[in-house]
């Protein structure tokens, strides 16, 4: 705590009954070379490494494996007040967790920004990537990269669905109940800024990606980002409907996005690319299809969007519907050199959707 200049190198942490490595405060951080190791299935509370209000940290080729959460971004009052936290890298590291590899915490009551995260694989992990604000801080200014991520879903409850990518801004007292809306002071967070590229995901639950009524998501880029979605038949619950979602986003661009549904599948599952209360899209070289050829769901659902342009982009073998567009305010929707030849239909719109709102160009 209140550290500077501070060195953890080369050492092994195994079963660690709560939180490993925990640091408040701190300038100049180097983590290298930690080993840290607990239960997937007991080590509840055992999280990896958790800077929390540190500045000026690197945390490079550690091997983390336990039940908590593998990394964790806070910025939180318990020790002090909260502070930011902030210039931050990780890199060459192998994470494993029964809840998220990678979380930019909901304990964030000022800020957690300036953070890069390169060359990690991240395995056997109920969630791959959260970012999840609950108390009001921001979030901004995050690269993400070169990434492969594998998540499953555990036979217990935890965080996580098997998803790979996590987004969602609450309010506390919309999370715990315990928590009286009067008494809940912090506004929505925000989180924005926030490139994601060079991705190869595996997951058995949906990408589910929220913003809040009060504070939409803002300015985030997914590129380069191959995304594969199965089914556990043994797991006692899936609640996947759609590959990857987007809700309450301001400025959202999906370059060269490829989605596919791996065996086994499951019946509840529909659209590769759900999207819902959107302004300003950008879908550039999209590649994906419905989860079953036969269904009447699209490949690609938008509702409510606005101001959006989709281009480059094509039907995989087995589409029906590639695009679908409902919603009255969908309005400012531009579509061009796309590949719809594996389509039977290109799009279609409801009858809310007004005739000027979809503008084809060759």
């Amino acid at each position: 705590m209140r550290c500077k200049d501070v060195q953890i190198t080369g050492i092994s942490l195994i079963d660690s009954p709560s939180w490993t490595c925990n640091l408040y405060a701190c300038e100049r951080v180097v983590i290298d070379g930690l080993y840290i190791h607990s239960s997937l299935k007991e080590g509840v509370w055992a999280d990896g490494i958790d800077p929390d209000g540190c500045k000026d940290v690197r945390i490079s080729n550690c091997t983390i494996e336990t039940g908590d959460d593998a990394i964790v971004f806070w910025s939180y009052n318990w020790y002090g007040p909260a502070l930011p936290c902030e210039n931050i890298t990780v890199t060459n590291c192998r994470l494993s967790s029964s809840s998220s590899a990678i979380k930019f915490c909901d304990g964030n009551m000022n800020a957690i920004r300036n953070v890069t995260i390169d060359n990690c694989i991240i395995t056997e992990s109920t969630r791959g990537i959260a970012f999840m604000d609950f108390d009001g801080g921001e979030v901004s200014d995050i690269v993400l990269s070169n990434l492969v991520i594998d998540c499953v879903r555990k036979d217990w409850f935890w965080w996580g669905d098997g998803d790979p990518i996590h987004f969602n801004v609450k309010r506390r007292s919309e999370v715990h109940k315990s928590v009286k809306p009067e008494n809940d002071k912090a506004p929505a967070g925000k989180i924005h800024r926030v490139l994601i590229s060079n991705v190869i995901a595996h997951g058995q639950g949906s990408s589910i990606c929220n913003g809040h009524p009060n504070n939409w998501l803002e300015d985030i880029t997914i590129n380069n980002f191959k995304l594969y979605i199965s089914h556990d038949p043994k797991s006692a619950y899936d609640k996947a409907v759609h590959a990857l979602e987007f809700k309450q986003v301001k400025n959202l661009k999906l370059k060269n996005v490829d989605i596919f549904w791996d065996t086994p599948e499951s019946s509840k599952w529909e659209s590769a690319l759900y999207l819902e209360e959107i302004k300003g899209l950008e879908l550039d070289e999209l590649t994906a299809r419905q989860a079953k050829t036969d269904a009447n769901t699209p490949a690609v659902a938008f509702s409510q969007v606005e101001n959006a342009t989709i281009r480059n982009s094509s039907a995989q073998a087995g589409t029906g519907t590639f695009l679908h567009f409902t919603g009255e305010k969908t309005k400012n929707v531009t579509i061009y050199s796309n590949d719809f030849r594996n389509a039977k239909i290109p799009f279609t719109k409801d009858a809310n959707v007004g005739n000027e709102a979809i503008e084809v160009k060759k």
